[in-house]
């Protein structure tokens, strides 16, 4: 007995004195056209070797044989030895340590849905620290998603100074770079450069908007200058929707390592023992499309595996009471706007700013935020007789709200000056009108605050079918009362988890209501918040000559159905150009289709081309809406003109649309070549939305091959001033 006790006590003593053994090996994610090759060495550090086209077994071995691999730190901590790489993640233990030294201890992948989990733990071999980095790889299209899980059991606090979710590695060559530039009215601006030597930083600090000025979505284009169908082209997207920073560095080691993450600006992260925290997911995808394969990976990605709420079905037609009466809101004028929208064939009506408030008015942009209670004095009858009213029409009724935000003449405010973020000893810095504040989000009795204004609305009106969330001001206040003092650097990560709480609460009562996600215009476009959106308003700039602009730059990312596109009025107001009716159709035609205008001030041509436009739409909604993209000629390319297509999965229908931006007499008009059809298919072609007065033009009834549409392609009739058409094919 006691001789078998001491052979167990002497096994154990070994074990304890033998070297913890690092995992060691090749770590293949993979989708069905692509493939992330990794390897950890015999140390357990993890390395980057190849993303790119899928690789057989045998190829993968030949990686290193041939020179070929990266070899380049996956995901570089501070201090370790790759010197050339910045960090991904940085750490400060409470000794005062600032490195970190995490080696592989693990591997092991799980399903998920229509995805492989891959999840590499890996451990510091000093400090009680586990990261664990994600690759979900989905089977049935080319994206994957990557974070990082970070832990620990120190006795007392680190210090989470960087934390990015995720680094990529490609090779240096002639490979170009597209970032999305903009801001207020003029979203989503292509802007294409050489990637050279050095640093170059795209950064949002906005706090509460992360779209305008610069997006949190990126291209690489790897075999020269972007082209739309043609080339390796990698993608990324950031899913948060708070400040972030992208980095692109290009080292003397020939690569370019790119890195994606929240900013670490006044961000420190105080990450307590058994902790985690887990970084916001980057979305990456490549193809060999060009960059219109990249937008059609992410477009499916969004619409089936979650990324977009309810993003495989179609939106409803709707008018928009804001640019047609702004604040001036009258129940009988409600009414007029529902039948003018039924009459000329609309779903749905939604009932913008202007409708609340009780001790004060909401008569301008000013006052009475927060104070969510119907105003008597322009709705007598409350909500529920517009609703009322709505459905006996056979439409839907939606209505605006500004959830986040309240202004400092308000009832809200009075009652709950300490709900709002502020900066302990100093005054408040105010934001639209000079009065308009946000809400401390990273407070739970906040968080049930806003909750409870879509619940009262919803309980008193469940007929409700949409609702339109706005957030028209940034997070200029730097302080909450809510958070203790030593986690005041968590405010513009905690005032994100806060809202995203509030919006899975609300999702998880009222899955099936629609919902806009609408930030002074795009200004929140981003796949941080989409899950719990079904649509975004894309500016505010209705112009729709800059509408083709924005438009083009926004579906480099997002689909068709989760862009608002509406009929406006002209002149425009805040560009001053007029537009014939039939041009504002077609450019609002090529996403989700409405209007937001005055009907009652519509002559009788606008009134009968939006019906039309509308009626069309109708018969083509679904390949629009859920069809597969392909840009035709861009309006950045200065070609006077601009083109792009939607097709469905069978190519046996699709949907072309042409527009003039710029006429000069005797300026040639590209022939627009087609794509996405099947080029031994014949396609008769059906003009949609004629012109009021004209007839059809002279393509409409023609028959067609798809080999000659793609190859040799059309002329569109675009010979004057912002004419356009739109083109129905169908196989025969």
């Amino acid at each position: 007995m006691k001789k078998k006790t001491l052979t167990i006590v002497v096994i154990a003593l070994l074990s304890l004195a033998m070297p913890v053994m690092a995992w060691e090996g090749d770590i293949v994610v993979k989708t069905p056209k692509t493939s992330i090759v990794m390897h950890a060495n015999d140390g357990g550090q993890l390395f980057m070797d190849y993303y790119g086209p899928r690789l057989s077994d045998s190829e993968i071995k030949q990686l290193s044989e041939s020179g070929s691999a990266f070899n380049s730190l996956a995901y570089p901590s501070f201090g370790e030895n790759d010197m050339l790489a910045l960090p991904a993640l940085q750490v400060l233990h409470a000794d005062g340590n600032w490195t970190l030294y995490p080696t592989v201890d693990n591997v092991s992948t799980s399903t998920e849905g229509n995805a492989t989990v891959t999840t590499i733990t890996m451990k510091d071999k000093v400090y009680p620290v586990t990261l664990k980095i994600f690759y979900k790889a989905y089977n049935n299209l080319d994206m994957i998603e990557t974070w990082t899980e970070i832990q620990h059991s120190e006795k007392k606090a680190i210090t989470l100074k960087r934390y990015d979710s995720g680094h990529l590695v490609m090779r240096q060559g002639n490979v170009w770079f597209t970032h999305m530039h903009g801001d207020w009215s003029a979203e989503t601006w292509p802007v294409e450069e050489p990637l050279t030597i050095g640093e170059q930083i795209i950064r949002n600090s906005d706090g509460a908007r992360n779209a305008h000025c610069d997006a949190p979505e990126v291209m690489f284009s790897l075999d020269g200058k972007p082209q739309e169908n043609t080339g390796r082209v990698i993608g990324a997207a950031l899913c948060w929707s708070g400040n972030y920073e992208l980095r692109v560095n290009t080292t003397g080691n020939k690569l370019h390592h790119f890195y994606a993450g929240i900013d670490p600006q006044t961000t420190e992260y105080i990450l307590e023992p058994r902790e985690v925290f887990t970084t916001p997911k980057l979305a990456i995808t490549m193809s060999d499309e060009g960059m219109g394969g990249v937008s059609r990976n992410f477009h499916r990605w969004a619409r089936h595996e979650g990324w977009l709420h309810q993003g495989d079905k179609t939106r409803k037609i709707l008018l928009n009471s804001w640019e047609g009466v702004y604040f001036d809101i009258k129940e009988d004028g409600m009414f007029q706007m529902m039948e003018d929208i039924k009459d000329m064939g609309g779903e749905l009506f939604v009932m913008d700013d202007g409708w609340f408030g009780d001790k004060y008015q909401r008569n301008d942009d000013v006052t009475t935020l927060g104070d969510w209670m119907v105003d008597k004095k322009k709705l007598p009858n409350g909500i529920a007789t517009l609703v009322k009213k709505a459905k006996s029409l056979g439409i839907d009724f939606g209505i605006w709200i500004e959830p986040e935000s309240s202004n400092t003449k308000s009832e809200f405010f009075e009652k709950h000056p300490d709900w709002v973020l502020q900066e302990k000893g100093r005054d408040l810095k105010l934001g639209r009108g000079g009065t308009q504040m946000l809400l401390d989000m990273t407070n739970p009795k906040v968080q049930d605050f806003v909750f409870r204004i879509v619940d009262d609305l919803m309980t008193e009106n469940p007929e409700i079918a949409y609702i339109k969330w706005d957030a028209n001001c940034s997070l200029q206040n730097f302080g909450s009362s809510y958070l203790p003092a030593n986690k005041q650097s968590h405010l513009y990560i905690e005032y994100h988890r806060g809202l995203i709480k509030t919006l899975e609460r609300i999702r998880a009562k009222y899955p099936n209501l629609v919902i806009q996600d609408c930030s002074s215009g795009g200004g929140r476009v981003n796949y941080g918040l989409l899950p719990y959106f079904e649509e975004f308003w894309t500016s505010d700039n209705n112009d729709p000559y800059q509408r083709v602009f924005i438009q083009w730059g926004t579906s480099y990312f997002f689909p068709s159905n989760a862009m608002a596109q509406h009929i406006g009025h002209s002149p425009y107001w805040n560009t001053g150009r007029t537009t014939p009716i039939k041009f504002r159709t077609d450019v609002a035609m090529s996403g989700r289709l409405g209007i937001e205008l005055q009907p009652s001030k519509m002559s009788d041509e606008e009134r009968e081309q939006c019906r039309r436009a509308i009626n069309d739409y109708k018969g083509v909604r679904d390949i629009v809406q859920l069809g597969n993209l392909y840009r035709l000629v861009s309006p950045y390319d200065n070609k006077g003109i601009a083109s792009l297509m939607y097709t469905n999965d069978q190519k046996n229908e699709a949907v072309l649309f042409g527009y003039r931006l710029q006429f000069l007499y005797n300026q040639p008009v590209p022939r627009v070549r087609l794509a996405g059809l099947n080029p031994d298919t014949n396609y008769r072609i059906t003009e949609l939305n004629v012109r009021v007065g004209q007839q059809p033009t002279t393509l409409n009834g023609k028959t067609m091959s798809g080999r000659l549409l793609m190859e040799n392609g059309l002329e569109l009739p675009l010979d004057k001033d912002y004419y356009s058409c739109i083109y129905r094919l169908v196989a025969e």
